[in-house]
This record gives structure tokens, sequence and C-alpha cells, in this order.
């Protein structure tokens, strides 16, 4: 791969791990609102997938959504602001951690309904189909919405229709605290694509080159017509499921032989052993990164909240 590119993942990766660790230091100053549940851990699965994604594709996120959106190219102050629920945030500091979308960018939003996101991602792909573009959608979800109803169905159409979706799985092993093992008999999620006749692949989830491989190709299947594939990732939280989730449930053992393959160590070794980028590099590619989440967290804590009166804005029937 081109090295500019592979850094460029890097400092991706990195930003959303920064980006996550400054939401986790604001939440305990009780800055943030409700709850976060924190992507660090998986970046790698978000920047290898939207590496292949242009500005006028689409992403359908979920509630541990602040990586894909990320990823996708949103603007940290204002997803910073709107996670503190401020008004110069994406959604105007009313929607919050759980719902941040940009459509200028092709984040048509989280979702906080478990598995909510597949049949909304199918439907994009129904959309670019009339208007005949070639461009993509990508719904992310976790294992526990591989066990939905809208699971079967979103891919059931995508597939009969031959829709231009990929369908991410990031299988973190746990659904909230359920064990993926206790609740299913399929080693893999990806083996459930053959009911559906589309491709089904399981990757390592913590190897950002895989993924981005991985998702290329399902993405020059969907923008020649042929239709979705299944990608499963398998990652693991390094948080628990919410701010409120200690995590007892997960095995010590478990969980310190998933830290030693933290994706951004991984790459970072990667790099250095293959002489493709110096320590200086990284060194102030991490001072740069950590001077702009600084920023972030600056510009929203000087943001006003949303003000009585906008209640109602932007509100339907």
């Amino acid at each position: 791969m081109d090295t500019e590119k592979v850094a460029e993942m890097y400092r991706k990766m990195l930003e959303i791990r920064l980006f996550e660790e400054k939401v986790f230091e604001l939440y305990g100053q009780n800055l943030v609102p409700g709850t976060i549940h924190l992507y660090a851990g998986e970046e790698a699965v978000a920047v290898g997938v939207c590496s292949n994604l242009r500005k006028d594709d689409y992403i359908v996120s979920t509630h541990r959504g602040h990586g894909h959106c990320i990823a996708k190219g949103a603007n940290l102050d204002k997803t910073m602001a709107e996670i503190l629920g401020r008004r110069t945030g994406y959604c105007g500091g009313k929607g919050g951690s759980m719902h941040i979308a940009d459509f200028s960018i092709g984040v048509l939003g989280a979702t906080a309904v478990v598995g909510a996101g597949i049949p909304i991602a199918t439907g994009a792909g129904l959309s670019i189909k009339l208007r005949g573009t070639d461009q993509v959608a990508v719904c992310f979800f976790g294992d526990g919405a591989s066990n939905q109803g809208t699971f079967h169905e979103g891919i059931n159409l995508a597939a009969i229709w031959k829709l231009p979706v990929i369908f991410v799985c990031e299988n973190n092993l746990y659904a909230m605290g359920t064990r993926q093992t206790q609740v299913m008999l399929t080693k893999n999620v990806a083996e459930r694509a053959c009911a559906y006749g589309i491709p089904g692949v399981t990757i390592d989830g913590n190897d950002v080159l895989a993924v981005f491989q991985a998702t290329k190709e399902a993405v020059l299947r969907a923008r020649r017509g042929e239709g979705p594939t299944l990608v499963e990732c398998k990652t693991y939280r390094h948080k628990g499921h919410s701010r409120f989730d200690p995590a007892t449930y997960r095995p010590k053992e478990e969980v310190e032989e998933w830290l030693s393959k933290d994706p951004i160590t991984r790459l970072k070794r990667q790099l250095l052993q293959e002489g493709t980028i110096s320590n200086a590099v990284l060194a102030e590619m991490e001072k740069e990164v950590t001077e702009s989440v600084e920023a972030a967290a600056q510009f929203a804590k000087k943001s006003s909240f949303p003000l009585p009166g906008t209640a109602l804005e932007g509100v339907y029937v």
C-alpha cells in the first residue's frame, strides 16, 4: 500500500483513540450528559473501512459511533460539542453521544437501538440503485445485532435486490455483558452470509490493513452492481459496554491478551520495523493530534447550551 495512505490511517486511529480518552476524562468532570460508549480498541475497523470510501458514500453508525464518524471525516470540534450537549454540535447539542450525524460527509446518523441501522443502510442502498449512482452504503453493527430480526430482513432485501451495501459486524465478543458463544452456535457471524447467497468473510479486526483489503474488495463488488457483502471484524473494546459498566464479566487473562493486540501499537510497530516512518515523525504526529483533540475539548467547553426556545426545532411529524 501507499506509504502516505498507511501513515494517514495510523494518524486517524490515533485521533480516534485520543479523542475517546478525552471524552472519558470530560465525563469524569461531569461535562457529558447521559452515558458514553467508547470505541477505544476497535479503531482499526472504522479506519480500515472508511479509508475505502468517498465523501459521497454513506455510513450508518451505532451507539458506539464516535470512531465511525471521525473515520468518515467528521469535524472534531462539532463532534465534541455534540457529545457535551452544546449548541455548536452537529445536532445542536440535542442528539448527544449516540446520535451524531453529518449528511454532508455521508454520515446518516447513529442508531442507539441495537440493529436498527441495518435496514436504514439497506434503504440507503436502494436509494443509490434507484438514482443510478456508484455510491455504496456501509452499516456498522455489533455481534449482538446479528441476532435481531432487522439483521435478517435488511440483509435479505439487500441480497435479493443486489444493493450496494457492505454490512460490517464489529464482533467484540460481547453483546453488553453476554458472550457471543452463549447466544449462537456458529463460530463466526459471517457464516450466516451463505443463507442470503452473498459473500461473507471473517477477518482480524485489529489489523487495519486486513480490514482495508477486505473492505476494498467488498466496495468494488458493490460499485460493480454485484450486491452486498458481510464483513465480520473480530476485535475487542478496551472499556466496558458503557461508562457505567466495570466489565467484570470478562476474564482478566482475556483482557490482557486483547490489550496486547492493540491495533494502534501493532501498526506503529510494523511501520517502525519496515522503516516506513521514523519515531520522530510519529512523535510529531502524536503531538499534532493531541493538540487538535485538546482544541476540540476547549471549543466544546466554551460553547453554550441550546436555548430553551429551540427545543422543538427539528422535530416534525
